[in-house]
């Protein structure tokens, strides 16, 4: 048996492109790859705050500090310049891994910008 894990988290990126004649995917900056692990052509899920959307895609590269987001083909109907999304990385592991696992979080401003990363999401309170 498997258990479907978070492996990293962009939180609260800003949508900087719309492109809907590009080949597809989600364009993001190489610096905030490499800080989360996501790989490029890794699928990922984006959640748009904003409007509500969800929907899968794979993540390709962008420059580095860049601070690029690009929502790109089909999936640039979901998702406009200024929108604010998570971006989410899921990884297999067996439930002896899990117990012992850690996904890499990555938080950025409004420019996307990374402010800090941990591992651990703080426990929601009453």
């Amino acid at each position: 048996m498997y258990c479907s894990m978070l492996k990293a988290k962009l939180h609260r990126a800003t949508v900087t492109h719309a492109e809907l004649e590009y080949e597809g995917s989600c364009a993001i900056d190489g610096k905030l790859l490499a800080t989360s692990g996501i790989h490029e052509y890794e699928q990922i899920e984006i959640y748009n705050i904003t409007n509500g959307e969800r929907f899968t895609t794979y993540a390709i590269r962008a420059e580095d500090n860049s601070g690029i987001i690009s929502i790109n083909g089909a999936a640039a109907h979901k998702a406009n310049p200024g929108d604010m999304v998570i971006i989410c990385a899921y990884l297999a592991m067996t439930p002896q891994e899990a117990a012992s696992h850690e996904p890499k979080l990555v938080y950025v401003d409004s420019a996307n910008s990374i402010t800090h990363t941990r591992n651990t999401i703080p426990v929601q309170v009453a």
